[in-house]
């Protein structure tokens, strides 16, 4: 069910045509645009990394490791999806791995930015795109499940997506979230990348169960990385007269690319047996939206 951006009106329709106020959204590169205020300029991410971002994602050991762990969780808690939406879909490198799991489920990308769009468009022909704030998701239960994957963590409002994401689901949907995790490895590289905290697993966890979720699933991720993790990091944050960039850390060689790859390769498969780290650079948590009549 879509909701209208100017009269709040909610209708089933395919098209982005209100049938009570005749309001269509305005296009942004091409898409329909329900925040065009935000769609080429924010501060939670510099839209000019999209186009490093689309060279990089494919070969780099983390972006891989992460679908195969996005995919797993899927699989465990969604194995008959019909419909899926990404928030903060950017080049659209989860979404195309979606598309092939399940190439029979309606996928939509959302991104804040527009520049994004046309690269996961690419990616991902057959799925829909829009513009949209996170803050304000123009739906109401549509949804199977809706992920948010690394991009919470750049909102400061982060429980009011929350609550977003939980109306925008189907009763019992199911949401999907990666963050970065500990606070203790905030660095220049947080920065950067447009951050505004990184989570504890008890703070993540309290928020998604306020928004009205019952957690099903919750553990870290890059775990057995971590202590080169904070040696990366720590070194970054002594070095104060660099400019630091903040695709550095995706630009690494193909040997260590691969050593890297080797070691998630062992934490996705303890991983998939049941064992959930206590620590990790990254955490990942799935949820089920709560009945009405559960919350009550």
């Amino acid at each position: 069910m879509k909701i209208c951006p100017q009269c709040d009106a909610r209708y089933d329709s395919p098209e982005w045509v209100c049938p009570s106020c005749g309001a269509t959204p305005p296009l942004a590169d091409g898409y329909p645009a329900l925040a065009i205020e935000f769609a080429n300029a924010g501060d939670g991410f510099n839209p000019e990394y999209f186009a490093q971002l689309a060279g990089l994602e494919k070969g780099n050991f983390w972006f891989q490791s992460r679908n195969r762990l996005i995919l797993m969780l899927l699989r465990r808690h969604a194995p008959a999806l019909t419909s899926f939406m990404e928030i903060g879909c950017g080049t659209g490198f989860v979404l195309s791995n979606i598309a092939s799991e399940y190439p029979a489920a309606a996928l939509m990308g959302a991104e804040i930015f527009s520049t994004g769009l046309a690269h996961a468009a690419r990616r991902v022909p057959s799925a829909k795109f829009i513009q949209m704030d996170a803050r304000n998701i123009p739906f109401e239960a549509q949804f199977d499940a809706l992920g948010a994957f690394d991009v919470i963590e750049h909102i400061e409002e982060d429980e009011a997506v929350l609550a977003q994401i939980n109306k925008a689901l189907k009763p019992g949907g199911i949401m999907l979230l990666t963050v970065p995790q500990h606070p203790a490895l905030w660095s220049k590289q947080d920065e950067k990348a447009c951050h505004v905290r990184r989570y504890t697993a008890a703070e993540l966890e309290s928020k998604v169960t306020a928004a009205g979720f019952e957690i099903l699933d919750s553990g870290s991720f890059v775990s057995l990385l971590l202590p080169l993790m904070w040696l990366s990091r720590s070194m970054a944050n002594r070095d104060s007269n660099t400019e630091h960039d903040a695709m550095a850390e995706l630009r690494i060689g193909k040997l260590m690319n691969m050593t890297l790859k080797a070691v998630m390769s062992v934490e996705m498969m303890l991983t998939r047996i049941g064992v959930r780290f206590p620590a990790g650079g990254s955490r990942f948590l799935v949820a089920r939206k709560v009945p009405i009549s559960k919350v009550e």
